[in-house]
């Protein structure tokens, strides 16, 4: 089971009162676009979903491992795929706040072709008071046992609302679970 709209609005306000509690550990993983919600919708925006999920849109996260990581920054990438092809931005999150925001920037385009880099572009720095960010509201991992304990999901979650004020929940990918 999935979480819900009303639901996840329920967790926002929570979240945005007392903090969701995500660490990074919560959100390392490949994690594949399953819903969106424009702002202030209760329903979920099913051209635009079924568009990025036919895309096999991904957000991926990891430790930044770096020299200059310093353990407080993770390594993102967000792509989209038709095929073999595949766009891709990589660039750096950093956790800030209590809530906390998963603040990032993008600095290298790609474009691949199975695997194969065809195209590789550095990205300018983005104004540090426009950076994208990620407003973060939930997520569950299933546990060793079995489904979520609170939507009964076989498979991990996690939802969002990003700067745009738009809504996203992402699906843990298969076998990311006993990561």
């Amino acid at each position: 089971m999935i979480p819900e709209a009303q639901w996840l609005l329920e967790r926002e306000r929570r979240s945005r009162r007392e903090g969701s509690g995500l660490s990074q550990a919560a959100l390392i993983g490949s994690w594949r676009l399953e819903r969106i919600w424009s702002k202030g919708s209760l329903r979920p925006a099913a051209f635009g979903a079924a568009l990025l999920r036919g895309l096999a849109a991904r957000l991926q996260l990891a430790p930044n491992d770096g020299a200059d990581a310093g353990g407080e920054t993770m390594r993102i990438a967000n792509s989209v795929r038709l095929g073999a092809l595949e766009l891709r931005f990589d660039g750096v999150g950093r956790l800030q706040g209590r809530r906390p925001l998963l603040v990032f920037s993008f600095d290298r385009l790609r474009v691949m072709l199975g695997g194969r880099v065809l195209i590789e572009r550095p990205l300018p720095a983005p104004d540090p008071l426009r950076r994208p960010f990620f407003a973060l509201i939930a997520a569950e991992r299933p546990g060793p046992g079995g489904p979520d304990s609170t939507t009964g999901a076989s498979r991990g979650w996690l939802a969002a609302r990003g700067r745009g004020g738009g809504l996203a929940l992402w699906l843990l990918e298969p076998g990311e679970a006993t990561k």
